[in-house]
């Protein structure tokens, strides 16, 4: 019942009354509170990003509207005009022409992802909490500050019940040997191709390129040898190895594929991506190397690159942009993830407490970078504005945080752990569905290292979220320290390939976690 119905059926008020409510009931709506102010930046953001077009359109009419005034002897002079400039014409063909062939020439050959793969380990290699902690005390390396800061770490990790360890670590005591870490890295590296190979029909001797990292183990002969001895692959193949260069590696092994895909033209790139734990395992008591352990779990996977022009009409995804950051000239940073001995002489890898701050500052000078190579116009302008403000005036303006859901569809975000991907959801104001996948990948493999934004991708596809055309931003850190983006831009609706690693579970997720 609106209010001149209330007034009306109050009676006595009079016809006065009345003409003032309905005297209010024609007042404007406040703006501020009716309208959803997120539908305006949205509109602000069309219209800038389509100015452009829209210069164009009364030229484009004004054209129109000449041309359809013209008559035949119109037209007879326009064609005795050009016949007697022939000569200009003949130049102006041949530069455009030149112009063309140099732009065709020289622009970047496009790089298609055709597929990709994740090892799944078998359920007898799960970790739960329990057992994770009897094992860690049945080991007798640990005291008990040790096993209860573990469990503490356990708790608040994110990681699920249903994440994975090698063999080596489920034997009482551990045997981490240099056989055990071999057979680790084969059954991750040939369970991801294997799924690779079936799934694409790809014959292993077309692979032209290979590049294969893992930070923590190398051993001689290489993993990417390994690979070659494995799958036969071809003699004159460009095979590398990336060692040591922590979660990131997977975005820094694409853009190295992606140089050598412009240089060598019709063939294909296999890029690896794993880590291996058994031969990293700490035994020791210091806390921050104790981190690590509670972390990272087992995982790999394997993309298949292309480019190939006839290859675009089954790949998925065609790459955009890579932007690589490194802040290893600054100590800190160099030294904030560090492989070394304890003081009981036991290897480990050792988390900086300054590892949040730095890689809040990588991921600052990456996205500054990003930016405005992904960023709609509209998003660029007020971030300059806003800039230039506050340098010019010395004003208290809040900076503005450029809204990258408007240049993204989706977010792989490294699964390092709980606290990473809080930060980022936090300082690129994302929205819960938005990090879901990084969430319910940790929850579920734990830290895979640089193969996780590869998890979860592929958790976004098997929600069938994937569209044509959608844009795609993994973004991953890594010791050193470095911060890397890798863009990729959805060809067609994406459907999950077989045997992915969510294939069966995925009606689970996502699952809620306690905070």
């Amino acid at each position: 019942m609106n209010q001149g119905a209330v007034a009306t059926a109050n009676g006595g008020s009079g016809a006065g009354s009345v003409g003032v409510q309905i005297q209010q009931s024609r007042r404007l709506p406040d703006f501020l509170q009716s309208v959803n102010l997120k539908y305006v930046k949205l509109g602000y953001h069309y219209l800038i990003s389509n100015l452009l077009t829209l210069c164009f359109i009364p030229l484009i009419a004004a054209i129109s509207i000449e041309a359809s005034q013209m008559n035949l002897d119109d037209l007879r002079q326009l064609w005795l005009h050009l016949q007697y400039n022939l000569v200009s014409i003949i130049i102006c063909s041949a530069i455009l022409v030149f112009g063309l062939t140099v732009f065709v020439m020289t622009r970047p050959r496009p790089v298609y992802l055709v597929d990709y793969s994740c090892y799944r380990a078998p359920d007898h290699l799960k970790a739960p909490y329990g057992s994770f902690l009897e094992h860690s005390r049945l080991t007798g390396d640990f005291d008990e500050s040790s096993l209860e800061f573990q469990r503490k770490i356990l708790e608040r990790s994110g990681l699920g019940e249903e994440t994975y360890v090698p063999q080596a670590m489920h034997n009482i005591p551990p045997t981490p040997s240099m056989a055990a870490a071999r057979e680790e890295a084969e059954d991750v590296m040939y369970g991801a191709l294997d799924i690779l190979f079936r799934n694409t029909n790809v014959n292993p001797k077309d692979i032209g390129i290979l590049v294969v990292n893992c930070s923590l183990f190398n051993p001689t002969p290489s993993l990417s040898a390994m690979i070659v001895n494995k799958y036969k692959l071809r003699g004159n193949i460009r095979s590398f190895n990336l060692g040591g260069m922590g979660c990131s590696a997977g975005v820094i092994a694409v853009d190295l594929a992606k140089d050598l895909l412009q240089v060598h033209r019709n063939t294909y790139a296999v890029v690896v991506s794993t880590e291996n734990i058994t031969q990293n395992w700490y035994f020791g008591n210091k806390k921050s190397m104790l981190i690590p352990n509670c972390l990272f779990r087992v995982g790999g996977s394997a993309v298949l690159l292309s480019n190939k022009s006839k290859d675009r009409k089954r790949a998925k995804y065609k790459l955009i942009h890579v932007v690589r950051t490194h802040k290893g000239a600054d100590d800190k940073a160099f030294r904030c993830v560090y492989q070394e001995q304890d003081a009981a002489g036991k290897t480990g890898v050792s988390l900086s407490k300054d590892l949040m701050a730095i890689a809040g500052g990588a991921l600052k000078t990456n996205i500054t970078t990003l930016g405005p190579l992904v960023l709609p116009i509209s998003e660029q302008l007020l971030f300059f504005t806003t800039l230039l403000v506050k340098k010019l005036f010395n004003a208290s303006v809040k900076p503005y945080i450029p809204d990258f859901k408007l240049a993204f569809d989706h977010f792989c975000i490294h699964a390092g752990g709980r606290a990473v991907i809080d930060e980022l959801e936090k300082n690129l104001q994302l929205l819960p569905i938005h990090v879901e996948a990084s969430r319910m990948t940790l929850h579920r493999f734990g830290n895979t290292s640089s193969s996780s934004i590869w998890y979860e991708l592929a958790y976004i596809e098997a929600k069938g979220r994937i569209r044509n055309r959608h844009r795609v931003w993994q973004i991953a850190f890594g010791s050193g320290f470095k911060c890397n983006s890798a863009v990729w831009q959805a060809l067609r609706n994406v459907k999950p390939s077989s045997n992915g690693p969510w294939e069966d579970c995925i009606d689970n997720y996502p699952v809620k976690l306690s905070t």
